[in-house]
């Protein structure tokens, strides 16, 4: 996609590498069980449910006509719904992990528009970029937050950022506000104005009318509608609009960070000649780390993220098969003495974010 990407290589697996013999395990782990590596019944229950904690509270704040209270507290229900639809179906289907069907994958995957995205952005972001260049400063947009967090030594220091670990969920709580306004259309101009990614005038066209007409239905629909048709002021609309945004951010950004910015987890610069030291797969055990996998609240709600690990080696599988295959990833990752980061309990991997915030935070000089 850019310069950088084009240039920065990964070493090609051998024969008995690590990559072709895991691969053979996990795929033998499928075919031995005689079960698909999509979606399961299992999955299509926790779609309805995610879908139902977004669109279940919308409904009711409009069609009751509910007062200023009610109201903001339907869009704090959302708010969790947001993040469990991203997490947990949109995720999945634009990986094309859910369905065999393409067709079925672009439906679910199009939930996006409903919670403040846009597929072609989050595709060159998230698909490309962040998963094949993991915690590589530079090249992993995900690491970028303007300056507004240090996550990278390279990263420019600020006297603020001795602060970060205290005001970084208010920054984190920003995320998906900023995709909705700004940040899709940023990216947009930037993907599609780059030499290399040369696509048609069409294209370019078809994307933008995509992204217009789909962020005017999103704020039709959760913006401008509870304000025709609720029984509260204006305020209340924006407060509950602000507080929904608020909460699908912060639960969005921690899920991210506990899985690779965290103490034990590495991130690199990109090497000066190009070529990377390891091979793909064994830059993800690297540069990613498990957490909570015995918690099933967790595991149902993230939608399989805190398998973080198991998803980056491989985003192809549907999420709920991840906690079946993860045993197979930790013994051969052994075998082949690579790490297996993993964090036991969700206040362990906060606290390894809590403390890698506050070390990218001190003054270089002093870290």
């Amino acid at each position: 996609m850019t310069e950088n990407t084009r240039q920065v290589k990964f070493p090609r697996p051998t024969k008995d590498s690590f990559r072709n013999v895991l691969t053979k395990r996990v795929r033998d782990y499928f075919k031995d069980n005689d079960i698909s590596n999509k979606a399961n019944s299992a999955m299509l229950l926790k779609t309805v449910g995610m879908l139902a904690m977004y669109f279940v509270p919308y409904g009711l704040m409009l069609g009751l006509n509910l007062g200023p209270i009610w109201v903001v507290a339907m869009y704090i229900v959302m708010g969790f719904g947001m993040s469990g639809i991203g997490m947990g179906v949109m995720h999945d289907a634009i990986h094309g992990a859910y369905h065999s069907s393409r067709t079925v994958n672009q439906f679910l995957g199009s939930t996006i528009y409903l919670i403040s995205g846009n597929v072609a952005t989050w595709r060159i972001q998230h698909n490309v970029l962040h998963h094949t260049f993991t915690n590589i400063e530079g090249m992993d947009e995900d690491m970028e937050t303007a300056g507004l967090i240090r996550l990278h030594d390279s990263q420019d220091w600020k006297p603020m950022h001795k602060y970060q670990k205290w005001y970084a969920p208010l920054v984190y709580g920003i995320l998906t506000l900023n995709w909705v306004t700004a940040k899709d259309f940023k990216q947009l101009i930037k993907y599609y104005n780059r030499a290399d990614s040369a696509p048609n005038l069409k294209k370019i066209r078809n994307e933008w009318i995509i992204l217009v007409c789909t962020k005017m239905l999103y704020f039709s629909l959760f913006l401008v509608l509870p304000l025709i048709f609720t029984n509260a002021s204006w305020y209340f609309v924006v407060l509950g609009f602000v507080s929904m945004h608020f909460i699908a951010g912060v639960i969005l950004s921690y899920v991210f960070q506990l899985a690779h910015m965290v103490e034990g987890v590495e991130n690199m610069d990109a090497p000066a000649d190009g070529m990377m030291g390891d091979e793909w797969m064994e830059h993800q055990l690297m540069t990613t780390a498990d957490f909570a996998r015995k918690n099933k609240l967790v595991n149902w709600y993230v939608g399989g993220l805190n398998f973080q690990v198991e998803h980056h080696l491989f985003p192809n599988i549907c999420h709920i098969h991840y906690p079946a295959i993860a045993e197979i990833v930790k013994k051969t990752a052994a075998e082949f003495e690579l790490p297996y980061r993993e964090y036991k309990k969700l206040s362990d991997a906060l606290k390894a974010h809590t403390d890698y915030l506050l070390r990218m935070g001190m003054k270089p000089e002093l870290a």
